[in-house]
């Protein structure tokens, strides 16, 4: 069923309710022209009109996702254009189609190796994620790509950028890095996208993304992608984009869980969190064989947590900030490919990583804001399929027991009367600097992360 009418400030809109495997999918498309038929959804991948080449890496997939559907007839005619989805949406392939296709274009009068695409991205999992996506989408067509990121030298990704790239993805810590190093020219870039918008500037970006746009070519199509829409967001769009983008809303841009995950939560005292995860892994693990992701909060507790398991018997690897890089990819990829389906992570593996077929999430420390919970089980039930979400909270994060309680009740889960016990107010205070969505952190609560802004995911 397709609906369509007008907003009150005048931008068109379409409305589609359409089905997605048995998952129902909301969609909401604003801006000006939304509803040209030029603009109509696809319904297949060829229906986009694009050479054979470019939808090779599309082959596997049986029809494109809600967000690939509804952007890339935006995006492929050259329009400013905000995403608003989940991890797992098929968002990579949503913005990097239409970039292999400007990219095809540009190189025609293209004379220097300097690239002509930029991706932004807030951790260097995710940048390396994206990067073997495009690699991968590129190889018909010739399109290079390269990946910056910290925590590895800077000679290779130097010497990628001196043979010449179409693509370059990467953290803003490191390519400002490379930019004031003289071995990253932005001048030509003319597609820009900034992925996990919100996560970048949770993480402290701000002032390294608006100095890394202001080198990039001023006549550029801007893309942004984010699971949620906060005003901080919104701002950064207004300043960097035409007046009047295109924003497609898949699901909501307020917070919400999968309504395909069922949530367990069981209060507990914090010495008890032990003999329980060595439970529900016997539970939920006991074939060894099915992938399961179980969250910490710290570094510290990442390798405490590892230890406890191996002693017992478990196969486990574990990613935290303070690996060096190459075991983390190592573990990432033994995770993925089933080697060993046991994997520890801080919330640095919570946003963007599309790890498939996780069957249980597992919070063994609850995180520090609701807004990382319902990210980190969304590691689970993705593509259509169901998953399971089981957290263990403590009398430490009572503070947020409204706000989780909220989440809850709106995928409509249980609320355990231990929960509830807690209360379910949220509280709301004013900031000055902040203001309404400022958010009073509990004396009594886990300290924040410490966030060292040259790299994106350190934890204390």
């Amino acid at each position: 069923m397709v609906k369509e009418g007008n907003l009150d400030d005048g931008s068109d809109v379409t409305v589609v309710n359409g089905k997605v495997k048995e998952s129902s999918t909301n969609v909401v498309v604003t801006g000006k022209g939304a509803n040209e038929l030029k603009y109509k959804a696809l319904e297949k991948f060829v229906d986009a009109g694009l050479p054979s080449e470019v939808l090779e890496c599309c082959k596997n997939f049986e029809k494109p996702s809600p967000i690939q559907s509804h952007s890339w007839p935006f995006l492929l005619d050259g329009r400013d254009f905000i995403g608003i989805a989940r991890t797992g949406s098929g968002k990579t392939l949503a913005f990097g189609i239409p970039a292999i296709m400007h990219i095809t274009t540009e190189r025609k009068s293209k004379k220097s190796k300097n690239p002509v695409c930029l991706v932004l991205s807030p951790t260097r999992e995710l940048a390396q994620q994206i990067s073997d996506v495009l690699c991968e989408a590129g190889k018909p067509t010739g399109v290079q790509s390269v990946c910056l990121y910290g925590g590895v030298d800077k000679h290779h990704q130097k010497a990628s950028l001196r043979s010449g790239v179409d693509i370059v993805i990467g953290t803003p810590g490191r390519l400002q890095d490379l930019m004031e190093m003289g071995a990253c020219n932005l001048k030509e870039v003319s597609f820009v996208v900034l992925d996990e918008a919100d996560r970048m500037l949770d993480l402290g970006f701000e002032p390294a993304v608006r100095a890394i746009l202001s080198q990039t070519c001023s006549v550029r199509q801007m893309v942004m992608f984010s699971a949620t829409w906060p005003p901080e967001v919104h701002q950064l769009a207004q300043e960097f984009m035409d007046p009047n983008p295109i924003k497609v809303v898949v699901g909501s841009e307020d917070l919400a869980a999968n309504h395909d995950v069922m949530q367990i939560v069981e209060v507990l005292e914090d010495r008890a969190r032990d003999e329980r995860l060595q439970c529900l892994l016997e539970k939920y693990h006991k074939s060894r064989r099915n992938r399961v992701l179980v969250f910490v909060l710290y570094k510290k507790e990442a390798s405490r947590v590892e230890i406890m398991l191996q002693k017992r018997g478990w196969k486990v690897v574990s990613i935290s900030g303070d690996k060096q890089q190459h075991a983390r990819t190592k573990a990432l990829s033994l995770f993925k490919d089933g080697s060993c389906p046991l994997l520890i992570a801080t919330d640095v593996a919570a946003r963007g990583l599309d790890i498939p077929d996780v069957e249980v999430v597992i919070n063994y420390s609850f995180p520090l804001t609701t807004e990382d919970y319902v990210h980190r089980i969304g590691r689970t039930g993705r593509a259509g399929k169901k998953g399971v979400a089981h957290t263990f909270f403590t009398k430490d994060n009572k503070g947020l027991s409204g706000e989780l309680i909220n989440v809850l009740r709106e995928a409509g889960q249980t609320v355990p009367a231990a929960l509830l016990n807690f209360g379910t107010h949220v509280k709301k205070k004013e900031s000055k600097l902040y203001g309404a969505h400022f958010r009073e952190i509990d004396a009594n609560a886990p300290k924040a992360t410490k966030i060292k802004f040259g790299d994106s995911d350190n934890e204390d």
